[in-house]
């Protein structure tokens, strides 16, 4: 090869995998982040919250709370099983704490607690006061100099085109200040319009990589490693496909250059992979664009299906709704849209308080053909396509059990995370107050979680087991450790954070 720059470590990905980027920096490497498309941040920089579920980390002990590593292992094998290898799980548990304290060295980096339930609630040693989840503390935009206009997000900006606000929240804020940070060293770069063409490899070993950057290849020489940090692809319909992955590219919330591009030169010099057919799901609230986008924070409401019957735990938490709603899908037992049927209470707009795209002007909807209101259930029925004697038996067999306190139905309420956004109070909200309304809701997913298969140092592997020297994975890049669970808020960044933050490291102990 004739290279065209030698680097120690290349990253590629700009969300939380700039934590490896970061590390390199401060750690003396010459590092470099390459970023496919026009903006920072993927993934975690369109998280509402850009929280991270690390027990027992220095925000939450300085906070006095009481929980153990043990206790926080306890559960998480409790919920994952044995789906993925038992130590790759410990060194999520016992290691998340660790990289907070490394970067709250720095004065770039501050974060809150922000108290967020365990979405397993009834498994053992499960934290219901939610305190194993950290966020990042907002930050201005002007802090982060030049760069932090070249932050992804929020999504109304990326959907509706909406004015970028003048602070940094929620992942926003985190690779806010992983950039931040990055930009004190001269021996790091960030570059955006920067894609993966392939690894390059030496008797084995990946000793590089071809990128194009503004259109033009660049072969780049790694000393130490490469980092492949780069999202899931859960924007590639092709692959989403063929790995069987449900859903479509057009109702996810990851970024469109979310393309498996990363993923498929790993693929082409050996690396192995898991969990291919899994992401991380949720309801998704249809908007007149046609795009079903991640919705929770349900303060009313119920689901139907086109039987008109209620087939699920609305208030659940939503990977495990979603996979719930996924399964009445496979066995042919619901179709999409499937609908939320919600009284007049809180007026003609779905009880729902975080719709993550913000709702547009109900007549779109109205006039798309996703939301209905009539005088009553029948005729409201008719306007869905649903059988009126059917929905009008749901709605009262739903208000018996509202009346009662619980439902003893799907379990509604019977955990922490169903009672979050109620202040404590039962989820189970009669519908009495006419006129009626539907809202069309579909499947979308926060990026897929199945890719490269990695030891507990970050390092890929062949399918024999055998690491390939100098190629890494982090993030949606590595096939996750929490397997087909979605063990609590803030696993898929802190998984980023995490496992790029041990790449790199590894690399230094070569």
């Amino acid at each position: 090869m004739i290279w065209d720059e030698e680097l120690d470590v290349l990253v590629v990905g700009s969300g939380g995998g700039l934590s490896g980027a970061y590390t390199a920096a401060r750690e003396g490497l010459r590092v470099a982040v390459a970023e496919a498309t026009d903006k920072f941040g993927g993934t975690t920089s369109l998280s509402g919250g850009g929280g991270v579920w690390f027990p027992c980390n220095p925000v939450l002990r300085r906070a006095g709370v009481d929980d153990t590593l043990e206790d926080a292992l306890t559960y998480y094998r409790a919920v994952v099983g044995d789906r993925t290898p038992a130590q790759l799980q410990e060194t999520y548990i016992r290691r998340g704490a660790e990289v907070i304290e490394y970067l709250l060295q720095d004065d770039s980096f501050s974060f809150e607690v922000y108290p967020w339930p365990d979405y397993f609630g009834s498994a053992p040693k499960a934290r219901l006061d939610g305190k194993r989840h950290i966020i990042p503390t907002p930050l201005p935009v002007a802090e982060v100099g030049e760069l932090g206009t070249a932050i992804r997000g929020p999504l109304d900006t990326d959907r509706l085109g909406a004015e970028p606000p003048a602070l940094l929240i929620g992942g926003r804020a985190l690779v806010g200040r992983f950039l931040k940070a990055i930009s004190q060293y001269p021996n790091a770069s960030v570059h955006l319009n920067t894609t993966l063409v392939q690894l390059v490899t030496e008797d084995g070993a990946v000793t590089g990589a071809i990128v194009e950057r503004e259109g033009v290849r660049v072969a780049i020489r790694t000393h130490r490693g490469v980092v492949l940090a780069a999202g899931g692809f859960e924007g590639n319909d092709e692959l989403r496909k063929r790995y069987g992955v449900p859903g479509v590219a057009r109702d996810t919330m990851g970024p469109w250059g979310n393309q498996g591009k990363a993923l498929e030169a790993a693929l082409a010099v050996g690396a192995d992979t898991d969990l291919m057919d899994q992401a991380w799901w949720s309801p998704g609230m249809i908007h007149p664009d046609g795009r079903a986008a991640f919705a929770l924070w349900f303060t009313g409401g119920l689901f139907v299906n086109q039987d008109g019957v209620r087939f699920v735990n609305e208030s659940g938490p939503y990977d495990r709704l979603g996979r719930s709603i996924i399964e009445q899908i496979d066995s042919g037992a619901t179709t999409l849209p499937y609908w939320m049927i919600y009284d007049d209470s809180q007026g003609p707009v779905p009880p729902v308080g975080a719709s993550n795209v913000s709702m547009v002007e109900p007549e779109k909807y109205e006039a798309a053909g996703l939301r209905h209101t009539a005088g009553t259930l029948e005729q409201l029925a008719e306007k869905i396509g649903v059988p009126p004697a059917a929905l009008v038996a749901t709605v009262a067999r739903y208000n018996e059990l509202a009346a009662g306190g619980k439902d003893e139905d799907f379990g509604r309420g019977d955990e922490a995370y169903d009672r979050m956004f109620t202040g404590g109070a039962s989820p189970l909200v009669p519908l009495t107050k006419a006129p009626y309304h539907a809202a069309a809701f579909g499947i979308s997913d926060l990026g897929t979680k199945g890719g490269l298969r990695t030891d507990t140092a970050a390092r890929v592997l062949t399918e024999s087991g055998d690491p390939i020297p100098g190629l890494y994975a982090a993030g949606n890049t590595m096939a996750a450790p929490s397997g087909t669970v979605y063990p609590g808020g803030g696993n898929p960044i802190g998984t980023s954070v995490l496992f790029s933050h041990v790449a790199v490291l590894n690399m230094l102990g070569r």
